[in-house]
């Protein structure tokens, strides 16, 4: 039985960051192991998994154009009542086999299993394996319906008149085994070969997937896309790193796994800039600093070989222009009104903490140790109202990237 890998990818708009990583693994585990139980692809099918912000897909390897046929046993009912007693077809066992999609030509085909009153017809057949565009449509409806996503939205499709649920609009399937499409649809979509790269930095407005094995490297080199979670994440932690190095003075980045994958899943091919802030920011307690860099802005604060906070951090772009200082100004220009919000308020409560302490007695050492506690919950407590009136900058920072 020949075999070829096949590419499944689903086109969407920008898919929840936080969901993403869960949403790429379901999908390709579960498409993956549909066409298994099926016999289309076996145990030994390598299996790729992609999910980049608008986009979906799976590479299952050796895949088979139609399942081998395999041989079907099945119970029908006691011998003595299938049989009369001249050992002729009853009609309960004529009616067992039309639902079958077979009549009496095969009774005496049928076998006998087991003795006495235990004894029971059994038919055995051949069930043709399924072909592959049966087959990845069911697995594709039955990958879609076990999606953990958060929650749905209902839209309409290209006629004005269909609508459809998934977690955001889709506007492409692609389908290649080996070189050829497979006809199967998704989402009120027919499968092709056309998909779209990024979104300002491909090369063409869209992308025709020449077969399989080329997808990953085509949406790389045409598309200006890393379809591989895993490796673009990988990218990303090499870039913060040589950043860092850049930077000098031998800081290193804060890498939190969360905000990682976090940024992993809002960029399709990332870029690694510095930015800076006025170091007079530096007043406030570095933890207000880094809880606003990071909740908000999805930047990675930069350390000094102290473990303090420098007034530099690095920020997760998606675009990789010529002139980089636009993107860097513009998010300098977003997270200077954050860090001065922080730092008045840590100075407010700090004012407040230590005539609090003056008046009980309190050494004033204490009363800084109460205004950093309290400057921590007006950080925690301006970024929750940020997130909630949408001001949480889109992508990574709140600048074009």
């Amino acid at each position: 039985m020949s075999t070829k890998n096949l590419l499944v990818e689903l086109l969407v708009e920008e898919l929840p960051p936080k969901a993403l990583k869960k949403l790429g693994e379901s999908f390709a585990a579960a498409l993956a192991a549909s066409l298994k139980v099926q016999g289309l692809a076996s145990a030994e099918s390598v299996v790729a998994s992609f999910a980049s912000p608008r986009r979906l897909a799976v590479r299952v390897g050796d895949v088979a154009a139609k399942a081998d046929d395999k041989a079907v046993s099945q119970k029908l009912m006691p011998a003595s009542v299938g049989l009369d007693a001249s050992g002729q077809a009853t009609p309960a066992l004529l009616k067992k086999l039309a639902a079958l999609g077979v009549g009496a030509e095969v009774v005496p085909q049928l076998r006998r299993e087991g003795e006495g009153k235990a004894e029971s017809l059994v038919y055995d057949s051949r069930q043709a394996g399924a072909t592959l565009a049966e087959g990845l449509q069911h697995a594709l409806q039955e990958a879609l319906a076990k999606l953990p996503i958060p929650k749905m939205m209902t839209y309409q499709l290209a006629d004005g008149w269909s609508s459809v649920q998934f977690v955001r609009p889709a506007h492409g399937v692609v389908a290649l085994h080996g070189a050829e499409i497979v006809p199967v649809s998704a989402l009120g979509l027919q499968a092709g070969r056309s998909t779209q790269g990024h979104r300002f930095e491909a090369a063409s407005a869209t992308l025709e997937i020449r077969d399989a094995d080329s997808y990953e490297a085509q949406m790389k080199n045409e598309g200006a896309v890393i379809p591989s979670f895993e490796k673009r994440r990988d990218e990303i932690v090499h870039q913060l790193a040589k950043a860092a190095v850049q930077a000098g003075g031998g800081v290193r980045p804060i890498v939190d796994e969360a905000l990682l994958d976090e940024v992993t899943a809002l960029v399709e091919r990332p870029n690694v800039l510095i930015g800076q802030f006025e170091a007079e920011f530096l007043e406030v307690p570095q933890e207000c600093l880094i809880l606003t860099m990071k909740a908000n802005q999805k930047y990675f604060p930069l350390l000094d070989t102290d473990g303090k906070l420098t007034n530099k951090f690095l920020i997760v772009s998606n675009i990789r222009p010529a002139d980089a200082s636009l993107v860097i100004g513009g998010n300098e220009r977003v997270v200077r009104p954050r860090l001065a919000d922080a730092k008045s308020g840590s100075q407010e409560d700090a004012g407040v903490a230590c005539r609090e302490a003056r008046q009980r007695g309190v050494p004033q050492q204490a009363g800084h140790a109460v205004a950093a506690h309290r400057a921590r919950r007006h950080a925690v407590r301006h970024d929750r109202a940020a997130a909630g009136c949408g001001q949480g900058g889109r992508g990574t920072g709140g600048a074009a990237g």
